[in-house]
């Protein structure tokens, strides 16, 4: 297979790319291992555990290494390009004239009430979604309770993901005790950095780039969330808002529109990182971020390639970052409250926004379709127009 022909056949996957990462999966799955014969089953299953324990969109990660099958690193790269392009296109279509016709924007606010609404149901699902999978014991709930209390009194994500893998690698090797002190030191490292004003949840506040905004700025937001995007995409959330919102670059009203348009477009949910960094920083804010938060998922599968199922192998890594996915379970669902009573204190009418936000989880629960994201958020749309002018 050509470079040329490996670039077009992801390029069609990132055009059907509707439906989230375990729709985008299948249809890799079926088209590649069912009818392409690229590898065996069993080994696509022990491909697909590696990926869903490393940071970074699964699904994109996944076509990296399997254009690296076909054509090596040049072709994985190729495959990656492919799939993100539709996506990243249209995100940048979508940013612009977010910006451009924000008059536009604001005579619609009762729509884009009703979608906000009912984005955080969709996270919600989500977080619920991810927890099945990764709280297996009652160790990792624990952690994940930890997590989400952690993070609503304001202490730093990276406190809270380093005592998450540090504490649950220790219960797992009989040294509970010690990750209970180990949870201790993290209660004072976190009250230590609000006695010194550097608290809250503003992941890397006291280090890197400035946070002004700037193309620089806009990169390290994305390659933070790229490296810390474990269990999904959706993960990647806590993480921007953290850098773009709690500095006051973005609100949380466009930053929720700017998941929803992500969820209705053929692309990796954490493409709106996108739309994030056109609304702060324009054109190069946009491509900036969405490099920053792309490059882990090209690295890990281009540099790793060998390696990548021997990490399924170590069980102390997979202790440690089952640990870190617990926490950030706990960070999201403390990031959807923070977005829920956020999207609440805007919303001309209380009931009705809880009206739309239960409406649409129920949905988005029980209807099993690649389509149903968009079409909650669709509706709800409506409805906000409707009930919320």
């Amino acid at each position: 297979m050509s470079l040329t022909a490996v670039f077009l056949r992801f390029l069609r996957f990132g055009l059907l790319a509707f439906g989230g990462p375990v729709a985008q999966i299948a249809m890799i799955r079926r088209e590649l291992v069912d009818q392409g014969r690229w590898m065996s089953s069993a080994r696509f299953n022990r491909l697909l555990a590696v990926l869903q324990i490393l940071p970074g969109p699964e699904a994109h990660e996944l076509c990296v290494h399997m254009g690296m099958r076909a054509r090596g690193r040049m072709g994985g790269l190729l495959a990656g390009l492919g799939f993100m392009l539709p996506g990243l296109i249209l995100m940048l279509g979508i940013g612009w004239a977010y910006v451009a016709l924000s008059p536009v924007v604001g005579l619609l606010a009762g729509a884009f009430l009703g979608v906000q609404a009912a984005v955080v149901a969709v996270i919600v699902r989500a977080v619920c979604k991810i927890g099945s999978h990764i709280l297996e014991d009652r160790w990792l709930w624990a952690v994940a309770v930890v997590g989400f209390a952690a993070t609503m009194a304001g202490a730093a994500f990276w406190i809270v993901l380093a005592a998450g893998g540090a504490a649950y690698l220790l219960v797992r090797v009989g040294r509970v005790g010690l990750a209970v002190g180990v949870v201790a030191l993290a209660v004072l490292a976190a009250l230590a950095m609000h006695g010194l004003g550097n608290g809250g949840p503003v992941f890397g506040q006291t280090a890197g780039p400035a946070g002004d905004g700037g193309w620089v700025a806009m990169f390290w937001t994305g390659l933070k969330a790229g490296l810390l995007t474990f269990g999904g995409a959706y993960t990647a959330i806590p993480y921007v808002r953290a850098d773009t919102v709690g500095r006051g670059l973005i609100d949380d009203a466009a930053f929720l529109d700017g998941i929803a348009f992500a969820g209705v477009i053929p692309a990796p949910l954490v493409i709106f990182c996108t739309f994030v960094g056109f609304v702060v920083a324009g054109w190069g804010g946009a491509l900036a971020m969405t490099a920053g938060v792309f490059a882990p998922a090209f690295a890990f599968s281009m540099i790793f390639y060998e390696r990548l199922e021997a990490v399924v192998e170590d069980r102390r890594l997979h202790d440690v970052l089952g640990g870190v996915a617990a926490a950030v379970v706990g960070i999201i669902a403390a990031t959807s409250v923070e977005l829920g009573w956020a999207t609440l204190q805007r919303a001309p009418s209380m009931a009705a926004a809880v009206a739309i936000f239960a409406v649409a989880l129920a949905v988005a629960w029980a209807w099993k379709s690649r389509y149903a994201v968009p079409a909650v958020l669709a509706a709800a749309a409506v409805v906000g127009w409707g009930v919320m002018r």
